[in-house]
């Protein structure tokens, strides 16, 4: 598995083959048709990502010392968004993603083309899916 800094490398590097803005909001948005969907029974409010003007489910299991992670949006972009941050983080130690921030959010400019709402919510996703990592840090092999 690769780590979560070459993960992020790889997302930048193929966000930055595509040359509008345009573009690769439609990536963004295929990725998220990629995400698995949640069945109803996981998308409950004790799920939801608080912070986010769209509906945003975030579920963490513990395997192995690995945090998994599972996600749904009701929103086709966040959804994307979402996807993008699992593809970063899914399968890691706790440590190794509480050391992680997403550096590739300002790398490819989300930061700062992303309305302010969308921003914060990519925020709170980042924040709720380290929240988890560090309720497991007493749970993981060190």
């Amino acid at each position: 598995m690769p780590s979560i800094l070459n993960t992020q490398m790889q997302i930048v590097a193929e966000f930055e083959e595509l040359e509008s803005w345009e573009d690769r909001y439609k990536r963004i948005i295929q990725i998220g048709r990629e995400l698995p969907s949640l069945p109803p029974e996981d998308q409950q409010d004790e799920h939801k990502v608080r912070g986010c003007s769209s509906t945003v489910w975030l579920l963490a299991s513990l395997k192995d010392g690995r945090v998994h992670y599972r996600a749904d949006s009701d929103a086709v972009i966040v959804r994307g968004l979402v996807a993008l941050l699992l593809r970063v983080y899914n399968g890691h130690s706790p440590q190794e993603i509480l050391a992680a921030e997403p550096a590739f959010i300002e790398e490819l400019g989300l930061n700062t083309h992303l309305s302010s709402n969308r921003a914060n919510g990519l925020s709170a996703m980042v924040k709720q899916i380290k929240t988890y990592a560090l309720a497991y840090t007493k749970n993981a092999p060190s």
